[in-house]
């Protein structure tokens, strides 16, 4: 069945989104500027930058683009979105507080594009770094009243040890929603349960459509 005509939306995300892949700032910013018409900057934001990032996660997920490009495309959508609205922007998303680390391993990558992505998004999150150990993660969620947090593992290890960040809440009384990723999970598609997680993503654009999910949840 044919799949019928593109729409003029539809070609301006795969230009944004071929801009990005190229690593094309100055063509980026321009189809931005030049889409934005009648859109408030949220509204473009979820038209245009959204869904290219969205279809950037899938090609690299079928192994049509390699991980550096959505690293890349994620860092450039962030400056880009900070451009048309700056953090302190009203208009960025209403949204419970939210925080994403990775948990006592010292990889950044996984984390850095999840946290790239979810900005370029119109999301807010604190960043607390990687190779953070239990104890300071919950003493931080806590403090900083965090009802979303994001939790990325490289390691067995690190993953089996969010089970315990979840009970050190729980006897705290701090309910949080807790979305975990990374190697473990993927490899095992029921640790995430194992170990008291709320979602598992695979990719990027898996965890900008679960915390939106989430924060409407908690809204």
């Amino acid at each position: 069945m044919s799949a019928g005509p593109r729409t003029q939306s539809e070609d301006l995300v795969q230009l944004f989104e071929q801009a990005l892949l190229s690593v094309d700032r100055l063509a980026a910013r321009k189809i931005l500027q030049e889409s934005s018409g009648d859109d408030a900057p949220a509204q473009l934001v979820e038209k245009l930058v959204a869904p290219a990032l969205e279809s950037i996660g899938t090609a690299w997920q079928r192994g049509s683009v390699a991980l550096s490009q959505v690293y890349l495309s994620g860092r450039m959508c962030e400056e880009l979105v900070d451009m048309i609205l700056p953090r302190a922007d009203p208009r960025r998303k209403d949204q419970p507080r939210m925080a994403i680390v990775a948990l006592e391993d010292h990889h950044r990558l996984g984390k850095r594009i999840v946290y790239s992505v979810l900005r370029a998004s119109g999301f807010e999150l604190l960043d607390y770094g990687h190779g953070v150990e239990v104890g300071d993660l919950v003493s931080r969620v806590t403090g900083d009243g965090v009802r979303i947090l994001l939790v990325s593992t490289l390691m067995l290890r690190s993953a089996l040890r969010v089970k315990e960040v979840r009970g050190r809440l729980q006897d705290l009384g701090h309910e949080v929603r807790l979305v975990v990723g990374g190697a473990p999970f993927i490899f095992d598609e029921q640790l995430w349960v194992e170990v008291g997680a709320d979602a598992m993503g695979v990719s990027a654009s898996d965890a900008v459509g679960i915390v939106a999910r989430i924060a409407g949840d908690l809204q």
